[in-house]
């Protein structure tokens, strides 16, 4: 399936980066992205314990036709525990499920958010093929996921996108899975595109972040590493004033550059944040500008691991510690 250049994550406004918005601002910040033209709107399960779904099943309603509407499972809340679950009796009730809560009768694509390690990748693909054969869903994604995953996966059914984290601070993509995915046609849909706000100059001080905010465990926002990090931005937003754009449409265009089939999906919670993410798309940057960037923003200067053990524990994509 063909997706929009970009499209928007939704997750925060209801999940992960502390206390979130109000739903009557959530509902604003998401009626302002179809006033402005989204049409690729990113969801799931786990988000919120299903109030995003929620959430963004009300803004839609009377636009559904509008976007291209995405959501995953195979990860959920249960009684305050995250829980990674790729059983297929699991993924059709969770998509059931997901259809309530956004008061529609078909998800455009829908991801294995992630893979259950104690299941077949196979058998939770064929599950989700048997709802793309039922016409609950439109096509299948998955999430944080190996080029050799994925190469099961197509095995069983036909993948139309793979999600995973790619920035200029996480080249993990780069490792095999940028090339997969162009090569077979499929979308490489990227999360974090502004590297949790720290490309969009949107942290100053991580020790000022919400108690409950994700960032505060992760290695990059904290000591020394944070403190290698922070020294690089001078240095990026003066890149930035040269190529006549904020930093955040910097890193937006930066991926824009590295493929057709790249798709990111920057989130906000501020209608002008999120009106400056999608101009990105209108920003024309020198290749050799662009070049800086991906030198002075690379896996050899950014300091730390994009996870903590626990979370990367989750993960099945590849690494440039398991690379190295």
């Amino acid at each position: 399936m063909m997706l929009p250049r970009m499209g928007l994550g939704c997750m925060n406004l209801s999940h992960a980066y502390g206390i979130p918005p109000s739903p009557e601002d959530g509902f604003a910040l998401l009626r302002a992205a179809l006033d402005a033209g989204v049409t690729h709107f990113d969801t799931a399960t786990l988000y919120g314990g299903g109030r995003n779904e929620e959430l963004v099943g009300r803004a839609l309603k009377g636009r559904r036709e509008e976007v291209v509407l995405a959501s995953k499972g195979g990860m959920a809340m249960i009684d305050g525990v995250k829980v990674i679950d790729g059983r297929p009796e699991t993924l059709r009730a969770q998509v059931d499920a997901s259809l309530r809560r956004l008061g529609v009768d078909h998800i455009d694509l829908y991801y294995l958010h992630r893979w259950d390690k104690t299941v077949p990748i196979g058998e939770s693909v064929g599950a989700l093929s048997s709802l793309v054969d039922a016409g609950k869903i439109g096509a299948i994604g998955l999430s944080e996921v190996s080029v050799a995953r994925l190469r099961e996966a197509q095995a069983v059914a036909p993948i139309a996108a793979v999600q995973n984290e790619y920035s200029l601070w996480s080249r993990n993509p780069e490792l095999g899975m940028l090339s997969a995915t162009a090569d077979d046609g499929i979308a490489l849909v990227a999360f974090s595109p502004v590297a949790r706000g720290f490309l969009s100059d949107g942290v100053s001080d991580p020790a000022a972040l919400a108690e409950k905010d994700i960032r505060r465990g992760m290695p990059r926002f904290q000591g020394s590493n944070w403190e290698a990090n922070a020294a690089l931005l001078p240095a990026w937003r003066a890149l930035a004033a040269e190529a006549a754009c904020t930093p955040a449409q910097l890193a937006l265009a930066w991926l824009l550059s590295r493929g057709d089939h790249v798709v990111p999906i920057p989130g906000t919670t501020n209608p002008d944040h999120l009106r400056e993410d999608f101009a990105a798309l209108s920003v024309d940057v020198d290749e050799a500008l662009l070049e800086r960037a991906g030198a002075l923003i690379d896996t050899s200067t950014v300091a730390g691991p994009r996870y903590a053990p626990g979370p990367a524990a989750e993960v099945d994509a590849e690494t440039f510690e398991d690379a190295a």
